[in-house]
């Protein structure tokens, strides 16, 4: 608007540069736009000022990306095509009939949180990823423990909370296997207890009487923390396990893109 506002009031002045600027050619035009903007300046103030002109090489080709970038970049997007074509990762887990938890999966997160209440009991479950076994198993020892074969199969870490209105909870340390479930530890845990004092966390949970153990696996298959379950997570978190690595691939692309 300035520019036709200075058109209008010198049209004898700027008369010869517009015919000028019919007669010139497109490689021609950055040229005489700065001249014409350094006419109309000049005859609009009175005080001498020194024109720099903007923007000449707005046009310039940018610097392109190191080579080993691209090769990067070439390296993430194969295998991610890989990731997407070998692994179905839009279908739709489907939980065990009479699954009782509410499962909240949040993106970008190792672990799963499930919960319920059950006859006044808050019950929590942070499920984390589980623990593939690959490769020759060890040799077992010759120990009769009934426990000694359960490392080398895949496994499922669980920590499941028991929480009452009070605040008081039991926290049961648990790994899943399939078709089993192990108690490792179980801990009482007070809602008025500081971080700095250390609770008694009770004897290691495989030295407790037999049916002391058989008993607290039993509370907890009650409250739905039973083979079924654990079944289910697995397939649940080995899904979520590529479809973590997936956004976790893109995430690197994008960012060597940028």
């Amino acid at each position: 608007m300035a520019f036709t506002a200075i058109f209008r009031k010198s049209a004898s002045s700027l008369a010869p540069l517009a015919s000028r600027l019919a007669r010139f050619n497109r490689s021609h035009h950055s040229a005489i736009f700065t001249a014409s903007s350094h006419l109309s300046r000049k005859s609009t103030t009175s005080t001498s000022t020194s024109f720099v002109p903007i923007l000449r090489f707005s046009s310039a080709v940018e610097a392109k990306k190191p080579s080993s970038d691209e090769s990067l970049i070439q390296v993430l997007e194969s295998e991610i095509k890989c990731v997407v074509e070998t692994d179905d990762q839009n279908r739709v887990e489907e939980a065990p009939s009479g699954f009782p938890f509410k499962i909240e999966d949040i993106p970008g997160q190792q672990t799963v949180i499930l919960t319920r209440e059950y006859q006044g009991d808050h019950v929590k479950v942070e499920v984390g990823m589980p623990d593939l076994v690959t490769g020759e198993q060890p040799e077992a020892d010759n120990d009769d423990d009934d426990d000694s074969e359960k490392p080398n199969q895949a496994s499922l870490p669980l920590v499941v909370t028991i929480t009452k209105n009070c605040g008081t909870s039991l926290q049961f340390d648990c790994t899943g296997y399939p078709d089993a479930i192990s108690i490792d530890n179980l801990s009482v845990r007070k809602s008025e207890t500081s971080e700095d004092e250390l609770p008694y966390e009770g004897p290691d949970f495989h030295d407790l009487d037999e049916n002391l153990k058989k008993a607290f696996h039993k509370y907890l298959e009650i409250r739905g923390i039973k083979p079924a379950t654990t079944n289910f997570l697995f397939e649940f978190m080995l899904n979520k396990d590529t479809r973590e690595y997936t956004l976790w691939l893109k995430n690197i692309k994008n960012f060597i893109e940028a």
